[in-house]
């Protein structure tokens, strides 16, 4: 088994102190290095790096996904179940969120069984937060 390590992604927003706010807020997560133009977040252990862009331009786009309509491009973290329903229940009584596709089990009853959903942040990025009953169908086709 590889011992997994924290991933890094850099992303652009509009605005780094509404990015601060959600991300610190509604998400709970630390943040780490800074400067004018970008910030450093702590998501589950992973870093994860906001870099303005004043004049970005998301151009959104969708796939079907069993009876879904996922962005393309998003971002997110597999969680195990019970920090996956911790982070559902505080972002449902959260003001603000922009639901994409609101917490819901896909692949209800097939090996990839998953607890999913999907928001935007303030610049329109798509994030996914997603959990299996049993993290050994992660990469499940059957």
């Amino acid at each position: 088994m590889i011992e997994l390590t924290p991933f890094h992604i850099a992303f652009p927003v509009h605005d780094l102190e509404a990015a601060r706010a959600f991300y610190t807020g509604p998400l709970g997560c630390g943040t780490g290095r800074e400067d004018t133009t970008w910030i450093d977040f702590d998501l589950f252990g992973h870093q994860i790096v906001a870099h303005l862009d004043p004049g970005m331009n998301a151009k959104p786009h969708v796939n079907p996904v069993d009876g879904d309509h996922v962005p393309v491009p998003h971002f997110g973290v597999v969680l195990h179940m019970d920090a996956w329903e911790a982070l559902r229940d505080r972002l449902k009584t959260a003001d603000g969120i922009d639901w994409v596709i609101e917490p819901r089990v896909r692949f209800k009853g097939e090996p990839g069984e998953q607890a999913t959903m999907f928001l935007r942040d303030p610049s329109g990025n798509a994030l996914e937060f997603k959990a299996f009953a049993d993290l050994g169908h992660l990469f499940a086709t059957s």
